[in-house]
């Protein structure tokens, strides 16, 4: 047998002379834990007290302090824009100030900086949120007219535009990031980019879907320490990372473009900031940021945690839901249940509604009653008497020529001509019904997860319904108007989870995930090697993630697992191995709490069927993680050894190859991450799923 090793992270694989030991050990072992550290906390704290605190700390239930703040020393709040024709800098120090400080609770304080142009009227707020059990701070800005005429033209709004230096001039600044959702194999793929004297890199979407090739959430590097950056905003955002010719670095982000004035009374926002400060292992950030992701952004619907879930849906022998009816959806949840699959949700996707033209006919947003002559009431109750929760798909801001709201309500939609429409968000009237109307369905409808898909760019719409004095404002509304219709929805039912799908991925921005989770992750979907990539690359940022599968291999089963799987098998057929689908089943519910945990990639990210692919993840609060190994179609290696992370160095691990569950391996943590745990798939292409758990201390 042959085996390989590597070079380092992200180093393609380097062959070694043909030996006895098959070997594949990569990235360096990380011992440590992936809480903050003090220095990490300690660099969070003295760059928000530089931007927004005067010193003063409240304590919890004191009233908000709110005062004057001191005059200015050299610090500028992190923000920039143009107003008539003035930068922000000449600006800000001369207009009448304020500060409020208040906590929010054991882990946040709030910080809000306000500024007033006393000429105009206009207000400006920074809300600034300080994480005291993470190294993280976010702000929004927030922009209202509180004068009686239109304000001067404001423009090139940054909520983001700060400056970082590092202490050695040809020290390089290192840029993390990713690529968006594509709908291809490359979705989430990893990036490094070097960013050298006097370049700069710009990254935005396209169209006006926020992860739409780009991704709004990037990792900046130099020397031995770093800084988060995340763009919270399901629009059309815009990031700039300029390195001048010493040792800084200027990042700015925003909407990507905004020039207008605002109307007596009228309040704009921006998109939502977060930094992260970090200190040592990017990896180690990567993990913090995940930790940071469950404690305070994953949805808690009744305030309880999201659990691992699996649904099941016949879209794929339905043509979506087109020719799905009563029967053929009862008949389906049945099947599962009799032949010991057992499903949390029962997945009804498009073309419940009525339509004419087939399921992208939106806008009619009624149960077709032709097809569910008792609505699909039928379907959801007969599934919750078998304990079986419903999922039902919507697409409610996409209008399509011959529906209900294209004919009724045309002026609530932004478009010209005849083809399809885009519902206005940011039209109080209009979202006030979609929210009613939607209400009332989910009610009556007995739907447990609401699914809300985008099938468009929004972009045009959005540009082409902008004056020149005005660009930038429908979006902005657009985008408020989005977000408070989810909040509402969340209000009213607060038991509910919300999936967010646009296209696939296209909307997976931070103030989207603060509200939904993404149960199908990109239209990509059930390739296996493209699968195993976009869990590779999107676990830095994302715990909570779903896709499906349609194959009924343990390859491509184990090529999906995630916290989240939907499982598109036609059971009506008998010739299906069933027995292997339910011990498929039951190994991913054994283990899919790890999801949740730490996140490590075992081998540099590749989609060549050539070689091997593996993670891990780890629960230290529970003792407990999985390692995935993946062998390839071409790969002619047939075993691996990976150093683990995270563990107990003096603890004992039992470690179970879950195809194997009596046979079972005691390793120490030491030996799992100095000697790596060696890992043997002999099927071409094959994968393994490995748990283990902490026992006694040595």
């Amino acid at each position: 047998m042959k085996g390989f090793e590597t070079a380092g992270p992200g180093a393609p694989p380097v062959r070694s002379p043909d030996t006895t030991v098959p070997t594949i050990l990569l990235l360096p072992s990380m011992a440590r834990a992936s809480s903050p550290t003090p220095a990490e906390m300690d660099a969070a704290r003295r760059w928000i007290a530089a931007k927004f605190v005067d010193g003063r700390t409240p304590s919890l239930g004191d009233p908000p302090i709110l005062e004057p703040p001191p005059p200015p020393q050299n610090a500028t709040p992190p923000l920039s824009f143009t107003y008539d024709g003035q930068p922000s800098a000449d600006l800000l120090n001369s207009w009448e100030r304020q500060r409020e400080t208040q906590i929010l609770d054991d882990h946040r304080t709030r910080h809000t900086l306000g500024w007033t142009d006393p000429e105009t009227g206009l207000v400006i707020r920074c809300v600034a949120v300080e994480y005291h059990d993470f190294p993280t701070v976010e702000w929004t800005l927030y922009f209202r007219n509180t004068g009686t005429a239109d304000t001067p033209i404001l423009e090139d709004i940054q909520a983001l535009d700060t400056r970082l230096e590092q202490c050695q001039p040809l020290s390089p600044f290192i840029l993390y990031h990713h690529t968006g959702t594509l709908v291809t194999a490359h979705d989430y793929e990893p990036h490094q980019t070097i960013l050298e004297p006097n370049q700069e890199l710009r990254c935005a979407p396209s169209g006006g879907r926020p992860c739409g090739t780009a991704y709004p959430y990037f990792n900046l590097q130099w020397l031995s320490e770093g800084l988060i950056v995340v763009i919270g905003w399901p629009g059309q955002w815009a990031a700039r990372f300029t390195r001048d010719e010493e040792t800084g670095l200027r990042v700015r982000a925003g909407q990507e473009f905004t020039r207008f004035r605002l109307r007596p009374g009228e309040e704009v926002r921006t998109p939502l900031i977060v930094l992260q400060f970090w200190k040592g292992d990017r990896v180690h950030a990567q993990n913090v940021w995940r930790r940071w992701m469950v404690a305070h952004n994953l949805p808690r619907p009744g305030g309880k945690p999201v659990a691992p879930q699996v649904a099941a849906c016949s879209s794929h022998q339905f043509g979506e839901m087109i020719h799905a009816n009563e029967a053929n959806q009862i008949q389906f949840v049945d099947r599962y249940l009799a032949e010991g699959l057992k499903i949390d949700y029962w997945w009804m996707d498009a073309g419940w509604y009525v339509n004419e033209t087939g399921w992208l006919n939106t806008g009619t947003w009624e149960v077709d009653t032709k097809r569910f002559p008792r609505g699909l009431r039928a379907i959801t109750d007969h599934a919750h008497a078998r304990g079986v929760r419903s999922l039902v798909w919507f697409e409610p801001e996409r209008v399509t020529p011959g529906t209900w709201l294209y004919q009724n309500h045309p002026e609530w939609l932004l478009g010209a001509g005849g083809g399809q429409k885009l519902l206005d968000m940011g039209n109080p009237e209009a979202r006030g019904w979609l929210t009613d109307h939607v209400s009332r369905l989910i009610t009556e409808q007995g739907i447990d997860l609401y699914r809300q898909d985008f099938n468009m760019d929004p972009l045009p719409y959005w540009r082409a319904a902008d004056a020149q004095d005005r660009q930038g404002i429908t979006e902005s509304r657009y985008v408020a108007g989005y977000l408070a219709y989810w909040d509402e929805l969340r209000r009213r039912f607060p038991h509910m989870l919300i999936d967010t799908c646009a296209g696939g991925g296209h909307r997976n921005d931070l103030e989207t995930l603060r509200r939904a989770v993404p149960l199908l992750r990109s239209d990509y979907i059930f390739e296996p090697i493209g699968q195993q990539c976009h869990t590779y690359g999107l676990s830095f940022w994302v715990p909570f993630q779903g896709t499906g599968v349609i194959a009924t291999d343990a390859y491509a089963f184990r090529s999906i697992m995630g916290a989240h799987i939907t499982t598109c098998w036609d059971v009506r057929r008998e010739d299906l191995d069933y027995d292997l689908l339910r011990h498929l089943v039951a190994q991913w519910r054994r283990v899919a709490p790890c999801y949740w945990g730490d996140y490590y990639p075992l081998t540099p990210y590749t989609l060549d069927s050539a070689h091997w692919l593996a993670w891990q993840f780890d629960r230290p609060d529970r003792g407990e993680g999985l390692v995935q190994a993946f062998r390839r179609a071409d790969s002619a290696y047939e075993s691996a050894r990976f150093r683990l992370h995270g563990l107990d160095p003096d603890a004992r691990y039992a470690v179970i190859d879950l195809d194997a569950p009596r046979s079972r391996t005691l390793m120490t943590g030491r030996a799992l991450m100095e000697d790596g745990l060696s890992v043997a798939i002999r099927e071409q292409p094959g994968a393994v799923v490995i748990s283990y758990r902490r026992g006694e201390r040595k």
